[in-house]
C-alpha cells in the first residue's frame, strides 16, 4: 500500500510528496480508517513506527474550513518536546491548507498564551497541566472539541496527569471520538479506557517487548559508574563508528554526573537534557543534536518518549534500566523509519536482574561483549555502590540506643515520688465524693450535716 491508496486531499499528498513520504509504516495503514470512521481507538504500538502521522493524517483529512475560535480537535501529549514535535509536523502537512494550529505547555507564561489562543485555533497540541489551567481561566473552551488525541498515555500516567487528564474529559462534549496511542498496555491505561472510551477498536501492531529487528543490541558487564564513564569515553573517541550517540542516564542528577566528567574531553561535542534544564536551554539542546552540531547528547528518560531524532548511529544505555519496557523506548530512539540502529547496554553487578527482565520481556538474549583490557576499572565508588561495612567487634553497637529503657542508675526515693497535686487538692476529693447518680449529691450534704 501507498499513500495514494488513502485517498487523500490534494494538499496533504502534496506535502507528503515534498518530505518524500511514499509508503505508510504499519500503524499508519491500519489506524486510517479506522480513525475515519470516527470509532474510538487505541493503537499500541512501539516507538519510532510512525505513530504522529497515524492519527494526524486521517484527522486532517475529516477536517474542513472554519471560523470557530476554540479548537475541533484536541492532541494531548506528556511533556513540552513533544508538543513542539508534533507542531512541527502539522505545520509541513497544513502548509497548503488554511488550518490553524496552536501549541500550549508549561515553563512558560501563561498570560502570552492567553493572548495567542484568544486568536482561535483548528487544532491545538498542548500539555495536560497547562491546558487544564488555560481552561480553568477559561482562555479555552472544549465544549466544541469534537476529536481528542492522547499520545504516549503511559508516560502521562507514570507522570502523574491522571488528575488533570480526568478533568479535562469532564470539560468535554459526550459526543466525541477518542484515540488513545501508546507503546504499553499496563492495568492503569485498561481502567482508564474502561472509564472513557466506549467500544473502542483495538490497533496492535508490535508489543513493547518484541525488539526492533533493525536494531542490532549488545551489552557489557560493567563494575561500577566511574568504570562505566572510562568505557563511555573508550567508545566515543571512535567517531567514525559513534557518530550520533544518544546516552541515557536513570536521574537528573547522574546525568549532570556524567556530563561533568566528559565535558573537558568532549566539551563542544557535548549536550545534556533532562526537566531541570529550563525550557530554552531543552530546546536548544535538541536542535543542535538532530542538526548535528553536537554528537553526543545525554538525557533521562522522560526524554525517551516521542522525540523523533533523526539519524541517531547510537544509543547507549549508561545504567539498566529498572523497567523494561523503558529499555524498549530507549533503543527505539535509534533505527527509525526502517533505518539500521545500535543499541549498548552498560549492566553493573546490582544491575544484573534488570537485565534479565529485559531479556525475558523481548525472548531473547542480548549480545554480551567482552570488556575492553585497555579500559581502566575505576576504584572510587558512588554511595549506593559502597558495601554496608559491620563493626566484627560489635555488630549491633547501637543495640542500647535503640532498646531504651531506664537508665543505668537507680532513681533517688525523692525522684521516685508521684506528683499526686497539692494536699488540699488531696483532702477535699476524699471530703466530697464524686456523685455516682443522680440525687447523690443532696445526699452527701444531709449526712455531713448530721
Amino acid at each position: 500500500m501507498t499513500f495514494t491508496d488513502f485517498k487523500l486531499s490534494k494538499f496533504l499528498a502534496n506535502a507528503l510528496e515534498e518530505k518524500g513520504f511514499t509508503t505508510p509504516t504499519p500503524i499508519q495503514e491500519e489506524s486510517f480508517n479506522v480513525i475515519r470512521s470516527g470509532k474510538n481507538m487505541i493503537g499500541i504500538a512501539q516507538t519510532g513506527t510512525g505513530k504522529t502521522l497515524a492519527f494526524l493524517l486521517p484527522l486532517l483529512t475529516e477536517l474542513k474550513f472554519s471560523k470557530q475560535v476554540h479548537p475541533r480537535i484536541l492532541i494531548i501529549v506528556p511533556t513540552r518536546e513533544l508538543v513542539l514535535q508534533v507542531l512541527d509536523q502539522l505545520e509541513w502537512l497544513t502548509a497548503y491548507m488554511n488550518v490553524r494550529v496552536k501549541g500550549v505547555f508549561g515553563g512558560t507564561n501563561i498570560n502570552t498564551q492567553k493572548i495567542q489562543v484568544a486568536d482561535g485555533m483548528d487544532v491545538l497540541v498542548a500539555t495536560p497541566g497547562r491546558l487544564y489551567d488555560l481552561a480553568l481561566a477559561r482562555a479555552i473552551s472544549l465544549k466544541h472539541t469534537k476529536k481528542i488525541v492522547i499520545d504516549e498515555v503511559d508516560v502521562m500516567l507514570d507522570l502523574g496527569f491522571r488528575f488533570q487528564l480526568t478533568n479535562i474529559f469532564d470539560l468535554l462534549p459526550e459526543k466525541r471520538q477518542n484515540i488513545m496511542f501508546s507503546a504499553t498496555m499496563t492495568q492503569d491505561i485498561e481502567l482508564f479506557i474502561k472509564d472513557y472510551f466506549f467500544e473502542p477498536v483495538k490497533v496492535s501492531i508490535a508489543m513493547s517487548g518484541t525488539p526492533l529487528d533493525n536494531i542490532a543490541q549488545s551489552t557489557y558487564s560493567v563494575p561500577n559508574f566511574y568504570t562505566k564513564i572510562n568505557l563511555l569515553k573508550h567508545l566515543l573517541k571512535q567517531k567514525d563508528e559513534f557518530k550520533k550517540v544518544l546516552v541515557f542516564s536513570s536521574s537528573k542528577k547522574k546525568a549532570d554526573l556524567l556530563h561533568k566528567h566528559l565535558e573537558f574531553e568532549l566539551g563542544h561535542e557535548l549536550g545534556v537534557i533532562h526537566a531541570n534544564k529550563s525550557q530554552n536551554y531543552r530546546i536548544r539542546s535538541i536542535k543542535q543534536f538532530d542538526s548535528g552540531e553536537t554528537r553526543i547528547l545525554i538525557a533521562t528518560d522522560v526524554m525517551a518518549r516521542g522525540l523523533d531524532l533523526h539519524t541517531i548511529s547510537h544509543v547507549i544505555n549508561f545504567n539498566t534500566p529498572e523497567f523494561p519496557e523503558n529499555y524498549m523506548h530507549r533503543i527505539g530512539r535509534s533505527g527509525r523509519a526502517e533505518r539500521e540502529g545500535k543499541s549498548i547496554l552498560f549492566t553493573a553487578d546490582y544491575e544484573q536482574d534488570f537485565k534479565k527482565a529485559i531479556e525475558e520481556l523481548m525472548g531473547m538474549q542480548i549480545e554480551e561483549i567482552n570488556f575492553p583490557e585497555d579500559v581502566e576499572v575505576a576504584t572510587n565508588l558512588l554511595p549506593e555502590e559502597r558495601p554496608n561495612l559491620v563493626n566484627e567487634k560489635d555488630p549491633d553497637r547501637n543495640a542500647r540506643k535503640r532498646l531504651g529503657g531506664d537508665a543505668f542508675h537507680e532513681k533517688s526515693e525523692k525522684n521516685k515520688k508521684v506528683n499526686e497535686g497539692g494536699s488540699y487538692r488531696r483532702d477535699l476529693a476524699k471530703k466530697y465524693k464524686k456523685p455516682q447518680r443522680r440525687g447523690d449529691k443532696i445526699q452527701n450534704r444531709k449526712k455531713k450535716k448530721r
